[in-house]
């Protein structure tokens, strides 16, 4: 038997053992509020009454077509992180693919990066609901630090820790967005008045002209993120089985949740006021439940962010501490502490995610944010490639969950992606600043790492690493 033969069989009988191991601490329903939390955030709220604003029933074909996309990426993301579990971030199963460099692109660009300016964003919405709601009482962004340092804290302590907390999170902001829909269909609270203006259109012309389709790029950002779950393969209950069915189960969730949240909109609001309002889900609370609107859209608001901070602060610092034993990052990232938590990745994350909501605006983030988006496309594009070129280069190695329709989800995946990259920015006057920023950023994370990879890794950028 050939050496490669045994490393092989030696790494699939390691790979049976992470994944049958019984010490696993999270189970299904929290998988799926680590997918579900970190999916539904503030943004995606606003873009679904945005999107509803310009066309209820075109959007919600868009929607379905942006549902069918993700699980197409979720496909790919369950069919790679279980065949290497050991690990469970996009930078293993890429290296092993098209190589180091591109590992790191798609980490640091797609992943890093994009958290570190969205979860500013995020607290600075916050920060505005509780102005709103507690005028004078707290000073400026001390709420919105106040949680990142407590999220710090509980990641820090452990994922039994950081499962209660994101269960409840989850439960509270699926509760909101739930009563908020249903309430606002049946009108027990408020009862439907005559809504003035432009109402929101439930024919069926732009689903017949196909026009819906130039609104699949706005609607992918309520599907966005379930992956996240990947790099706490190894803190979770049966993945072979949970992590395809938790992703899979979670985007079909948020899309009922979705279409029951912006349907009640309609209900109640104009185009005019969905698709201008700042914060339209606080319009839209207000409508419904009257005086008590501003309380319940301040819940959802800080649920949501809370979910977002707490799933960001345990999932990427697992990606970064894998990444770090494969010397494509810091060492010191390998540093676990008692709770065997990478401890040095979750401060990081938390104090590189603060400097911009202290040092910058919210105008100026929203601009570095939707930049910042487009190469968070390129890391589902390098995941479906993934799974494409291991396909041909490992054909025999074990594969706990395989791609139905093989190459199909693959090649939608990618030409989706690239659809919605080109799409991305929200108004034409706007386009030229969107990629010159997002070409800027990639461009100095791939000298980066190009750098990294050639001289302190001493490897060829694209020499897949089968180690």
């Amino acid at each position: 038997m050939s050496d490669l033969t045994v490393t092989q069989n030696a790494k699939m009988a390691s790979s049976n053992a992470l994944l049958n191991s019984s010490s696993k601490k999270i189970g299904l329903l929290t998988m799926m509020s680590i997918c579900i939390g970190l999916v539904i955030v503030q943004g995606a709220m606003i873009s679904g009454l945005q999107g509803v604003g310009m066309g209820g029933t075109t959007f919600l074909f868009a929607m379905m077509a942006a549902l069918l996309i993700s699980q197409c990426n979720a496909m790919s993301f369950a069919e790679l992180s279980l065949m290497f579990p050991q690990e469970g971030t996009l930078a293993t199963y890429t290296q092993k693919a098209i190589g180091h460099f591109p590992a790191i692109v798609a980490v640091f660009a797609g992943y890093v990066v994009v958290a570190c300016l969205a979860i500013p964003v995020e607290m600075f919405l916050v920060d505005a609901m509780v102005g709103e709601l507690l005028p004078g009482v707290f000073p400026e962004k001390v709420i919105p630090l106040a949680i990142l340092v407590v999220l710090t804290i509980t990641n820090l302590v452990g994922a039994d820790v950081f499962a209660k907390v994101q269960n409840v999170l989850a439960f509270i902001l699926v509760s909101a967005l739930i009563i908020l829909g249903l309430v606002a269909i049946t009108g027990i609270d408020q009862p439907h008045a005559v809504v003035s203006g432009t109402h929101v259109s439930w024919g069926f012309d732009g689903v017949v002209d196909g026009s819906f389709i130039g609104l699949i790029a706005l609607a992918m950002w309520l599907f966005v993120g379930a992956e996240y779950i990947c790099p706490m393969i190894n803190e979770v209950k049966d993945p072979v089985k949970n992590i395809p069915k938790a992703m899979q189960l979670s985007l079909f969730a948020i899309f009922g949740i979705f279409a029951l949240f912006v349907y009640g909109a309609s209900l109640y609001l104009n185009t005019e006021t969905l698709l201008g309002s700042p914060i339209p889900y606080l319009d839209y609370s207000n409508a419904v439940f009257g005086k008590a609107g501003l309380f319940i859209a301040t819940i959802m608001g800080l649920a949501a962010t809370c979910s977002t901070i707490n799933t960001i602060l345990a999932a990427l610092p697992r990606m970064l501490h894998g990444m770090a034993k494969d010397k494509q990052a810091f060492p010191v990232l390998k540093a676990t502490n008692r709770f065997n938590t990478p401890w040095v990745g979750i401060v990081m994350m938390a104090v590189l995610s603060s400097i911009p909501f202290v040092a910058l605006g919210i105008d100026s983030l929203i601009v570095l944010v939707i930049a910042a988006t487009t190469s968070y496309l390129l890391a589902y594009i390098i995941a479906h490639v993934d799974v494409i070129v291991l396909r041909m280069r490992m054909p025999k190695h074990q594969r706990p969950y395989k791609t139905p329709f093989y190459p199909l989800p693959q090649i939608l995946g990618i030409a989706a992606m690239v659809y919605v990259a080109l799409n991305n920015s929200p108004s034409p006057e706007m386009t030229q600043t969107v990629y010159s920023i997002a070409g800027g950023m990639l461009s100095v994370i791939c000298l980066i790492a190009a750098v990294w990879v050639k001289f302190y890794m001493k490897r060829d950028l694209f020499e897949a690493d089968m180690d």
